[in-house]
């Protein structure tokens, strides 16, 4: 796909505009209201005001302003960005075909889409991008959105691209036309133990549950008896992709999920009974970004006593939205209903307060001491015990909590590990020595699996990554690269097996040395 894997820090803003969807479209004459005050304000402002006015401009910040007095995730979208939002949730794309990101300024292909149009021509991993169209783009410190504005295109249209490949001298020039790129929300799934399997969820968009029940299939036919569910960041999606994956676990008639607003009737959502998987133990992994669709997936597995939730508390979001579209093709996704765990339970988080204490009420979580353990109350918005199908206490507002808490650990050692992540160099040098290397590799580690099983990070590459770090102004503390030398060298692996064979080459690797995913490992296997 034509960006990199989302961060941390723009998961929020998916949440905001992802959400859990009961529909797409409304009919016009229930989103539009010509008359009022507002037209009025908007007549008077036009008449008198000191300058020329750009009236998209000013009605889109008014319709902002109105929807921000209601709750954090009843949104507008423009006609500008409805196509690009409504993709988030869509299983396919026009464009190019790569993952890529910027190095030095210069777009380089992390991996071209198999069979796609890129890879078709030529295209290989480690190509950097330096022409689109005979414009120069190298050096340019272009946004990832700039640069995905100038691949992406209409299916059939050429794009012409100049192409620096590692040895070459030149740039090389290839003529790519764009086509339909599938997209996945399930990112890898393996068995991690002769019974245990993993599936990572991404998100929940409209082809996630037939990617999931692929997944589970494949796992099962490899000897599946317990499966660890990774829904941490996944800021959710569809509502019915997340009903369709719990209900492969529930027996006929348990209830999922039901919602219900001021003018949505309450509506029940139950289990069909014809899920494959009653008898797999589940274990479900999340975290403080896990929103929605996740959290409805997590809520029916323990409000229902058909699995164990593992990490920490979820993000807090159980209001549903509406895609209403508008006649200039924009759209409004209103908040219609809250969905409620088969206990009863809304874990949605307050948001009287206003929008601010809303975005920072995850840095209070951590102020406060509960993400990092400390602080051992988990008060809740909601005091009121619920109970689950077997009789366990369980509690609303602001998040499900987790059967089995797994604290951010922290120490002054771990100053020199967040130096090394959050300035990119390993993610940097491993990228470097995969793209100089990357023939040899390939030749040796015929498959992900024999990348992982037989590849070691040396002692003189660890050595040259330490100068590396030194060189980029990350000074060298001993103490710490005493303590983390096999997470360091674990993480340099698990980024050169993503770039030679994508995330199977990834996730097998760096969950190695994952907390929260060793956690899950000894609860599945109770």
């Amino acid at each position: 796909m034509e960006e990199t894997k989302k961060s941390s820090w723009l998961i929020y803003a998916m949440l905001l505009t992802l959400g859990i969807f009961l529909g797409t479209k409304i009919p016009q004459k229930h989103t539009q209201n010509t008359t009022g005050r507002f037209n009025s304000l908007l007549e008077i402002v036009q008449k008198n005001y000191v300058d020329t006015i750009n009236e998209e401009q000013v009605e889109n910040a008014a319709i902002m302003g109105m929807l921000s007095s209601l709750d954090p995730h009843s949104v507008f979208v423009p006609a500008s960005e409805l196509k690009a939002v409504n993709e988030e949730l869509q299983s396919n794309f026009e464009g190019i075909g790569v993952q890529f990101r910027a190095i030095d300024d210069t777009v380089t292909v992390i991996l071209p889409v198999s069979g796609g149009p890129s890879e078709k021509v030529g295209i290989k991993a480690g190509d950097r991008i330096v022409t689109v169209n005979g414009k120069s783009i190298a050096g340019k410190k272009l946004s990832n959105e700039e640069i995905i504005k100038k691949l992406k295109g209409p299916k059939g249209t050429k794009v012409k691209l100049g192409i620096l490949r590692y040895g070459l001298l030149k740039p090389k020039e290839f003529t790519v036309i764009r086509d339909i790129i599938p997209t996945f929300s399930v990112d890898v799934h393996f068995m991690v133990e002769p019974s245990i399997g993993y599936i990572k969820v991404s998100k929940f968009a409209d082809n996630t549950a037939e990617e999931f029940a692929n997944a589970m299939a494949k796992l099962n036919k490899a000897g599946l008896k317990k499966v660890i569910i990774d829904l941490r960041s996944n800021g959710g999606g569809y509502l019915g992709a997340a009903v369709e994956i719990a209900d492969m676990f529930l027996e006929k008639g348990d209830m999922i999920v039901y919602t219900q607003g001021e003018h949505r009737k309450r509506t029940d959502i139950k289990a069909s009974g014809n899920g494959k998987y009653k008898q797999t133990k589940v274990v479900v992994l999340m975290d403080e970004w896990s929103a929605s669709a996740s959290e409805i997936v997590a809520g029916a597995m323990q409000d229902n006593d058909r699995g164990s939730i593992v990490g920490r508390r979820s993000f807090g979001k159980g209001l549903v939205q509406e895609q209403m579209e508008l006649n200039d093709g924009s759209a409004l996704r209103l908040t219609v209903a809250r969905y409620y765990t088969p206990s009863g339970r809304c874990i949605q988080k307050p948001y009287k307060a206003g929008t601010k204490d809303y975005e920072e009420e995850l840095l209070q979580r951590y102020i406060s001491g509960e993400i990092l353990g400390t602080d051992t109350h988990n008060l809740h918005s909601d005091t009121t015990k619920y109970y689950t199908q077997k009789g366990r206490v369980v509690y609303g507002g602001g998040g499900i909590q987790p059967d089995v808490q797994v604290p951010y650990k922290t120490d002054k050692n771990f100053v020199y590990l967040n130096q090394l992540n959050q300035k990119g160099l390993l993610y940097q040098y491993a990228f470097s020595y995969a793209d100089k290397n990357r023939e040899h590799l390939k030749n040796t580690y015929k498959t992900a699996n024999d990348f992982t099983r037989k590849f070691e990070v040396s002692s003189q590459m660890f050595t040259d990554f330490l100068a590396y770090a030194e060189k980029n102004e990350v000074k060298k503390n001993l103490e710490s690269i005493q303590k983390f030398t096999p997470r360091i060298k674990n993480l340099l692996k698990a980024y050169i097996g993503r770039d030679l064979f994508d995330d199977i080459g990834f996730y097998p690797i760096y969950l190695q040395t994952d907390e929260d995913f060793l956690k899950a490992v000894e609860t599945a296997k109770k």
